[in-house]
């Protein structure tokens, strides 16, 4: 029988200096006693294992980098410590990873190769958003980030929209933080007076935000000001 490690899927925060709030003694546990790691950004995971201040040396940590072009020869090099018996942590840039991120490249991976995977609890801004939004938690769906293209991006909130009235369901999508103002006043633009919106943003940060208003509500009483600040946006019909 192999003596495989295991793959821990380990949240990191949504914002910075709200470790001792969100994330669990579980995961500092497996931060401790951990030594490879399969990362989006090497510089963001270093600065999050040592705020835990667990008594980690950063310098003896065998960091490795995950994108979504990581191929199946590259992932089997990557997790190569796995086959010796080592655990490794895949750790995203902001939140669970495996969620919009990389991540779930080498969760498939160690499926395919009867290696364990073990996800741990952590901050989600998806789920916060969904939990704070009032909108339906039996049906939704998450689209990641609309196109840029402005015709395209049209398309594609009038598609959400839609989807949400005939399914009567929740459509969530992001975008990256410095293009979160254009597309807040793009959903102004193409959604319906009386559909819903809920702008989620900072998401347990001190300053944090979750606000739901029909569009009509939003246009009158205007955007907060959501240019670099990590957002989640809602859509519902009622």
């Amino acid at each position: 029988m192999h003596s495989y490690g295991k793959l821990y899927l380990i949240p990191n925060v949504l914002a910075e200096g709200t470790a001792s709030k969100v994330i669990t003694p579980q995961v500092k546990e497996v931060i401790a006693h951990t030594t490879y790691y399969l990362v989006e950004n090497f510089r963001t995971v270093r600065r999050y294992i040592s705020s835990l201040q667990l008594g980690v040396d950063i310098g003896t940590l065998q960091m490795s980098l995950l994108d979504k072009n990581s191929s199946e020869s590259q992932l089997a090099e990557l997790m190569y410590p796995l086959f010796k018996g080592h655990d490794m942590g895949v750790i995203s840039e902001a939140g669970c990873p495996g969620i919009a991120d990389p991540g779930a490249l080498a969760v498939a991976y160690a499926h395919r190769k009867g290696i364990q995977v073990v996800p741990l609890p952590g901050p989600s801004s998806i789920f916060l958003a969904l939990m704070g939004s009032g909108f339906s938690g039996q049906a939704f769906a998450f689209h990641g980030y609309l196109p840029i293209d402005k015709k395209e991006r049209a398309a594609a909130i009038r598609n959400l929209e839609a989807t949400a009235r005939k399914d009567q369901s929740t459509q969530i999508f992001m975008e990256t933080p410095f293009r979160n103002q254009q597309l807040a006043e793009d959903l102004l633009r193409h959604l319906l007076p009386t559909t819903l919106l809920c702008i989620g943003k900072n998401l347990t940060a001190e300053d944090e935000e979750i606000r739901t208003l029909p569009v009509s509500a939003w246009k009158s009483k205007g955007l907060p000001s959501l240019h670099k600040i990590p957002t989640v946006f809602l859509l519902s019909v009622s």
